[in-house]
């Protein structure tokens, strides 16, 4: 069964969705994602992917506090990204209380660190990112290519022992035009063990039901919650 994860991307504090990982088209939800993550909760859900985009941006953890204020305030199980690059970020954000911490780019440009990280951390507490356009890996808030192949780089890192990979399709993140089905076919094809999570494009239940028929293990869901396009209602069966 398909775990349900939303997403609350912040920014100054604030629950905020982008368009493609465009910071102009930013449009804030709410301002309180800890009442965000509350609602959630009291619906039923037991996972959170949580983003920094500020530290996303500054390459620096910016909003620690907001990671702390939901995790204290409700029992969620918080991955949390955006501007690790640290032993020092990995420890501040899992002492704020996130059940793991998500990557992206430092695992494209610096392997050797997140290697160190699998050793020190253990594989349980980590949550590869891999941002893809036309099935190659793109880094840097999506802005460039890093001439990868998906493929490729999932098996690497499943040869230094990660099980946990959320993949999003930049070219439908936050458009609300569907999931990358034939995708993530391919990959869970490639590597039937993964857990992966699918991320970006989801905008109605349908979306949901077919990703947890290809066995998908999660999909992450943003827009189309805030946008009502998805009830949690309709959320039930999955949770």
């Amino acid at each position: 069964m398909i775990e349900i994860i939303p997403a609350i991307d912040v920014i100054e504090g604030k629950c905020v969705r982008l368009s493609q990982g465009d910071y102009n088209t930013k449009k804030i939800y709410n301002e309180s994602p800890v009442e965000v993550a509350k609602e959630f909760e009291a619906a039923g859900i037991q996972r959170l992917h949580m983003v920094d985009l500020d530290g996303a941006k500054q390459s620096k953890i910016v909003n620690l506090k907001t990671l702390e204020a939901v995790a204290s305030q409700t029992n969620l199980k918080i991955d949390f990204g955006g501007g690790i690059k640290t032993t020092n970020d990995v420890e501040s954000v899992l002492n704020a209380g996130a059940a793991f911490f998500n990557i992206g780019s430092i695992a494209v440009k610096q392997p050797g660190i997140v290697e160190g990280w699998i050793v020190q951390f253990g594989t349980d507490k980590i949550l590869l990112g891999a941002d893809v356009k036309d099935e190659n890996i793109m880094i840097h808030g999506w802005q460039q290519s890093a001439n990868i192949n998906i493929i490729n780089y999932i098996s690497a890192y499943i040869n230094k022992g990660i099980k946990n990979i959320f993949c999003t399709d930049i070219s439908k993140d936050g458009l609300l035009q569907g999931a990358s089905t034939e995708l993530y076919k391919k990959i869970l094809k490639a590597f039937p063990l993964l857990h992966l999570i699918a991320s970006g494009g989801v905008s109605v239940i349908e979306d949901v039901d077919e990703l947890n028929v290809i066995g998908c293990s999660g999909v992450i869901i943003g827009k189309a919650l805030y946008e009502g396009r998805i009830q949690l209602s309709q959320l039930k069966k999955y949770l």
